[in-house]
């Protein structure tokens, strides 16, 4: 498992019956986490900025107990990400990414006039990191609310002005689009939804999609790629599904090195681990 343990501006207090206690700067949420499966007692409400409570009728609300603000910024390491109470328990931000942030920007230091492309790209913190390395980035998901929320973290970072563009856009027709463009990128990142909708009603089933849309991306990848990198939450699905996809379809193109795992965060003042998804990554040797 890959494990993000560098966070200095957020923690996980405790996990407890299908909850998590975290803290962003001095901001404390309890969201819902249907992983935790294990007793570690009641939580202390009294510090408590706001909770997140799920409907039976599906979604849900914030109940705020403190004044919250609409909005506030987190840093890790030198990049900064807004954070917002989003509708089903969200705030725009995964910290468990963390861990595939450094790698991103680790392996673009090799290689600073990289193009890549981010796929279902949502509040773009792959995007900000791979800009703040020296890559010129295409952003595109379907959602034009969080494009607009990832061109505020690209200002957040002072980025403004270097080489990114902005599509709201069905990642499957845009790749297509840019196959005929002749269009090429040396480093392909995604993170595909369990099942989603394009911006003109395009259905997404992982299931069904995933397998495709890799296979249609060969043909935009350079000649030398530096990695592909898929991320995951789709519950049941394996990393090793992950790891099978890409040896089918860019490890027949690319010879590399292929790995597949867990991603998770650590819990403060506790041995214990908590999974928050899958990755499978095709990186040149």
């Amino acid at each position: 498992m890959l494990v993000s343990k560098d966070w200095q501006n957020y923690k996980i207090i405790k996990c407890s019956k299908g909850k998590k206690l975290e803290i962003w700067n001095d901001i404390i949420l309890l969201r819902p986490d249907p992983v935790v499966t294990w007793d570690m007692g009641k939580f202390d409400l009294e510090n408590i900025n706001a909770v997140y409570h799920r409907s039976n009728k599906g979604g849900g609300y914030w109940e705020n107990l403190k004044d919250t603000p609409a909005s506030w910024i987190v840093t890790y390491k030198d990049l900064k990400f807004n954070i917002k109470q989003m509708g089903f328990k969200h705030t725009g931000l995964f910290p468990e990414q963390a861990i595939n942030w450094d790698y991103i920007m680790a392996k673009i230091s090799t290689r600073k006039d990289a193009k890549v492309l981010n796929l279902f790209a949502y509040t773009g913190a792959a995007s900000v990191a791979a800009l703040k390395s020296g890559a010129s980035v295409v952003h595109v998901d379907s959602s034009k609310g969080m494009v607009d929320w990832a061109k505020e973290n690209v200002k957040s970072n002072h980025l403004e002005n270097e080489t990114i563009r902005f599509l709201v856009d069905d990642v499957k027709k845009f790749v297509k689009r840019e196959l005929r463009r002749g269009n090429k990128y040396d480093i392909i990142l995604m993170d595909p939804p369990s099942f989603g909708r394009g911006s003109n009603g395009e259905v997404w089933n992982i299931e069904e999609s995933l397998y495709k849309l890799i296979k249609l991306c060969l043909d935009v990848l350079s000649d030398k790629p530096l990695f592909f990198l898929i991320n995951s939450y789709t519950t049941g699905l394996s990393p090793l599904v992950l790891e099978n996809i890409l040896m089918l379809t860019v490890n027949k193109k690319h010879k590399g090195k292929i790995s597949s795992g867990e991603v998770g965060l650590p819990m403060t003042n506790s041995k214990l681990v908590l999974p928050c998804g899958i990755y499978g990554l095709w990186e040149d040797e």
